[in-house]
């Protein structure tokens, strides 16, 4: 069992809200980012590297095309690491892919993946998100189906150990 997480934020809307409009989610990012830094070595740093990594994940959330549930977005702390629990609905074949990139990731070949990825238009955009964020952010993913048509990603980011 590793440390504890504190939890810091909590947000929940319904998922056609979310989606209604592209720009929440940049909104939203940079919201939050700020909010989750304030207290940060380099607050503004460290909500520019946060909201980055939130954008990411959001736009995976965009995605999902679903318009029934919610969408929750936790953020955690421990330590140096901010925790991302991102949850909303998506599809069974959306959610079986997501699996398979996050399982894709323990190969301890992310470096060589990623640029394989972004080299590649055929690779999926969230094999190249997750894999970024693993190869730029330090980023520790895992992934759970949750089994009522919805999807939860726990990203831990080490940011401030990045700062270093």
């Amino acid at each position: 069992m590793g440390p504890a997480f504190d939890q810091l934020l909590s947000l929940k809307m319904d998922m056609a809200s979310f989606t209604a409009d592209w720009l929440h989610c940049d909104q939203l990012s940079n919201y939050v980012a700020r909010m989750v830094s304030h207290d940060r070595r380099d607050p503004v740093r460290h909500s520019n590297l946060l909201s980055s990594a939130l954008n990411e994940l959001l736009e995976m959330s965009f995605r999902s095309e679903a318009d029934d549930g919610d969408f929750v977005c936790n953020f955690y702390r421990c330590q140096q690491t901010e925790r991302i629990e991102l949850i909303f609905p998506c599809p069974p074949e959306q959610r079986q892919s997501y699996k398979k990139i996050v399982l894709g990731l323990q190969t301890g070949r992310a470096l060589i993946n990623y640029f394989n990825v972004i080299t590649n238009d055929a690779a999926s955009d969230g094999q190249a998100i997750l894999l970024g964020l693993v190869v730029n952010y330090d980023a520790e993913i895992q992934i759970r189906d949750l089994d009522i048509g919805a999807l939860a990603f726990i990203v831990d980011l080490p940011l401030e150990r990045l700062l270093n």
